[in-house]
């Protein structure tokens, strides 16, 4: 693969806190060990600037040595393309397995966007019921982990890692039922969670931005906000996740209790 210039390589983040395509390309730098200047937007008041580089005016856009890439699927590849550290497989086909299930994330981001900003309570349920099959299939899909496909971090890692980042707010607002019984998922989420390039593709407030984001929706999930209902905090979910997590980090089978 050519280095396109690595070494002079100037790279240029155009980012929105909240966004998790602009999270997958933070990721994928970060595990590369690529130096990059990121800089934050208000999508709600997008300057002049950012739209003449961003032609469908959204984030995230790479600026390499001043030319503007769009799309984060298309900065993905470039960086696989120019940077070390590759996180597609080798192999052609597992490759494009792999491409398949990227596209299967986004999916479920729609879903995810489709929760938060449900209408009613029917609505909502069927969301979740749409979410709920989805990670049903992938629970299938997984092995022992500890990542998508096994012990090698790939590109599905990177773009679940912003998927999974939802729930730690969604599961502080109310219990949901998403993941109940799916422990590969769930040790998946754990180890994610910690990884250290998903970790810090978010500033410290991102929880409290993503809370204040939900309640401007007004949409059913903020009417559960403000009126209280079945709320948990992030840590009391955590405590009820530790066995099922224990369970299959140490290699043992049984059904979690939830």
């Amino acid at each position: 693969r050519a280095d396109g210039g690595r070494d002079n390589m100037s790279l240029h983040l155009i980012s929105h806190a909240l966004c998790p395509y602009v999270q997958r390309a933070a990721i994928s730098l970060t595990e590369k060990g690529v130096t990059f200047e990121r800089t934050h937007i208000d999508l709600s008041n997008k300057p002049d600037w950012f739209l003449a580089i961003s032609p469908l005016g959204k984030t995230p856009v790479l600026v390499v040595n001043g030319t503007p890439i769009f799309e984060s699927a298309v900065i993905l590849e470039y960086l696989e393309d120019t940077q070390p550290h590759a996180l597609h497989p080798h192999d052609a086909l597992d490759r494009a397995r792999h491409r398949a299930w990227i596209e299967f994330g986004s999916a479920v981001l729609n879903d995810i966007a489709g929760f938060y900003s449900a209408p009613n309570d029917k609505a909502l349920e069927a969301k979740v019921a749409a979410l709920r099959a989805k990670f049903l299939r992938l629970d299938a899909e997984l092995g022992e982990g500890p990542w998508f496909d096994g012990h090698q971090f790939s590109l599905v890692d990177v773009v679940f890692g912003p998927v999974f980042r939802y729930f730690d707010v969604f599961d502080a607002i109310g219990e949901f039922g998403v993941f109940t019984g799916l422990a590969r998922v769930r040790a998946w989420r754990y180890e994610l969670e910690r990884r250290v390039s998903v970790k810090s593709a978010v500033s410290e407030d991102y929880p409290t931005l993503l809370r204040d984001f939900i309640r401007r929706r007004n949409s059913y999930l903020s009417q559960i906000m403000q009126t209280g209902g079945p709320k948990k905090t992030v840590t009391q979910v955590q405590s009820a996740d530790r066995r099922s997590l224990d369970i299959v980090l140490s290699g043992r089978s049984a059904e979690p209790d939830v």
